[in-house]
């Protein structure tokens, strides 16, 4: 499986997890996710206080190789999967 089906098989399972996690661990994830399908963030940041801490953690993953953040993507989901699978 390449490394593109493998991550978006992962994600669509993290859309089904029946619990939702932390706040901290939900921005962990979108922020790989942004940086995985988007590269380096592309927007200015928003005013509202939900979308500029998402644009904030997105933003700290400035540099990371689209590749590389869906590997760490992958990596953070299954290791939290068993907590709210």
């Amino acid at each position: 499986m390449s490394l593109d089906e493998q991550f978006k098989q992962v994600a669509d399972r993290v859309r089904n997890w029946k619990t939702k996690p932390s706040d901290e661990e939900n921005l962990a994830l979108y922020s790989l996710y942004k940086q995985a399908n988007f590269g380096d963030v592309n927007i200015d940041q928003p005013s509202g206080l939900v979308e500029s801490a998402k644009w904030k953690a997105w933003t700290s993953r400035k540099g990371i190789a689209q590749d590389d953040a869906k590997k760490q993507y992958i990596d953070m989901a299954e290791k939290l999967h068993s907590k709210y699978a």
